[in-house]
């Protein structure tokens, strides 16, 4: 269950402002585990995020997967931040989680302090058989998805032409390749042979479902995925699966991210 806030914000932790109106969504997701929603009760949870945002986009993802009641406080990602949400994140970034008064930044943070406060199928605890290893794997997988494919991948934003996005493209095409495709040969169809999400989905999901909605909308060349269902057919399995999942799919709203994207891009290359 979320609550969603509509026009201003919550009133932030340790300071007092005029509450929104609220407007109620129930859900819960089938594979909480009743610790989690135990837990909980004693949680006050108010996530402050922007849906466009695929950073934030993790901790919806993490939340939808727990499934623990939480509000949200959208933070307009065009505008200078406000005086009021600065005093919550003296970032200006999303998403932000305030947690019982607490407030917690950075959307791996965040993730990973909501997978581990609230136990789940996500992620197994380090003390039980195996779970030690297995978040280490987790955390090797994340660090070479973000770091040699994703974030190489933010270049074609200001690439203008073919000679300058090839490039990039190999390049992202053979980091998977040799750092990611080994790692996914066991998935069934999440990582580490998981029937469900876990939390190496939760950190790089809201990427994998850009990836093939950039790539459907002329964002992305065509031949990115091409060579990774060729190349990597691990990896492109397992981002559609990922991609067509309810806790990743259910805040992506193509209408918006896309051309927001896209007019993005365009004053990158204008600025360029």
């Amino acid at each position: 269950m979320h609550i969603k806030a509509r026009g201003s914000l919550d009133s932030v932790p340790r300071l007092l402002f005029q509450r929104p109106t609220w407007t109620h969504n129930h859900t819960r997701n089938l594979n909480t585990s009743k610790s989690a929603i135990m837990g909980s009760q004693d949680a006050k949870l108010i996530l402050y995020t922007n849906r466009g945002c695929p950073w934030a986009h993790r901790a919806h993802i993490a939340l939808a997967e727990i499934g623990v009641p939480f509000e949200e406080v959208t933070i307009d990602l065009s505008v200078p931040r406000t005086p009021e949400y600065l005093a919550i994140n003296p970032r200006g970034l999303v998403p932000a989680l305030s947690y019982n008064g607490e407030i917690i930044i950075e959307s791996a943070i965040v993730a990973n302090f909501l997978a581990n406060r609230f136990p789940s199928h996500l992620i197994p605890t380090s003390d039980s058989e195996g779970g030690a290893i297995q978040r280490a794997r987790i955390d090797i997988f994340v660090d070479a998805f973000i770091s040699k494919f994703q974030s190489p991948l933010f270049k074609l934003f200001a690439a203008k032409t073919e000679e300058e996005t090839t490039p990039i493209v190999e390049s992202a095409v053979a980091a998977v390749v040799k750092e990611i495709e080994p790692l996914l040969a066991g998935a069934a169809p999440f990582f580490g042979g998981s029937d469900k999400l876990t939390q190496a989905e939760v950190l790089t999901g809201s990427f994998a479902i850009r990836l093939l909605s950039n790539t459907k909308h002329g964002i992305y060349p065509a031949s990115l995925l091409e060579s990774l269902k060729t190349q990597a057919p691990n990896f492109a399995k397992w981002a559609e699966v990922v991609a067509a999942h309810p806790s990743v799919s259910a805040i992506y709203d193509e209408s918006v991210v896309i051309p927001n994207t896209k007019a993005r891009i365009a004053k990158i290359r204008g600025a360029a």
